[in-house]
């Protein structure tokens, strides 16, 4: 099977997208390609912006797995990323964590939104999510990520993420955090999750914010924004479900807008 390599040692499938203006008012995608678990489809869009839908077509990712999403927007291309449904990290019969991916570059004059449903870690498995951005110095995104711990009325599995944002070629963040049965002790506790089951972050990069930079303040119970190094913000908010920190983050980006 193209792309992906399915053995005891996991399945590995990558998924790419490239946006690109299509020179009438509008985003074409000369690459929209995913393989095993990775399907893409291309939704009805919003004036010139282009829309993709990450479906998968398998559970996952199992252990051992290792996906990957490459994801690039060219000068005056506008795309909005999300998926169908929630990703389910789930324990497999290949031992060792699973990866997941997610490389994303956006040049001067291009915007993102990048909105996938929630990463759901179920008991059991091991998960290392990585995401890495490279911005232009006047690109635009819109970055979700959400994690919940746990499905209804089970311990969560060994979760861990990365997130990498670089706007012009500078360094503006770079924080990880892991959960779950082994995870470095205290990530429980009252300085970080203080309890809760769903935790996510949300960033925001604009031009404008150079000149006019974001407020640190306190978003309501759980949730704080605070200004980053160049045009750029970042929200970080724990809740007790998914639904609470979707809300959350939703009023955020309303209040950012």
């Amino acid at each position: 099977m193209d792309g992906v390599t399915a053995a005891v040692a996991g399945v590995r499938a990558t998924a790419r997208i490239l946006a690109r203006d299509d020179g009438r008012g509008g985003t074409s995608l000369p690459v929209l390609e995913g393989d095993g678990p990775l399907a893409l489809r291309r939704t009805r869009g919003s004036g010139d912006e282009a829309r993709v839908m990450l479906v998968g077509a398998m559970s996952g990712p199992l252990g051992g797995d290792h996906f990957t999403v490459e994801a690039g927007v060219e000068a005056g291309a506008r795309l909005r990323v999300g998926s169908a449904a929630a990703t389910i990290a789930l324990p497999g019969q290949a031992k060792g964590e699973a990866r997941y991916d997610v490389r994303l570059t956006v040049v001067d004059g291009g915007e993102l939104h990048w909105l996938p449903e929630q990463l759901i870690s179920a008991q059991g498995s091991e998960l290392y999510v990585t995401t890495r951005v490279d911005l232009g110095a006047t690109a635009r995104l819109v970055l979700r990520e959400e994690q919940v711990l746990g499905r209804v009325g089970e311990d969560p599995g060994r979760l861990t993420g990365r997130l990498v944002l670089r706007v012009g070629g500078r360094l503006v963040l770079d924080q990880e955090l892991a959960c779950g049965p082994g995870a470095p002790g205290g990530w429980d506790g009252p300085a970080v999750l203080a309890g809760h089951r769903a935790v996510g972050q949300l960033v925001v990069v604009r031009p404008e914010f150079a000149a006019e930079p974001v407020t640190a303040r306190v978003l309501g119970e759980g949730a704080a924004v605070v200004p980053l190094a160049g045009p750029a913000a970042l929200v970080t908010a724990v809740a007790t479900d998914g639904l609470r920190l979707r809300r959350v983050l939703d009023e955020a980006l309303a209040s950012l807008s």
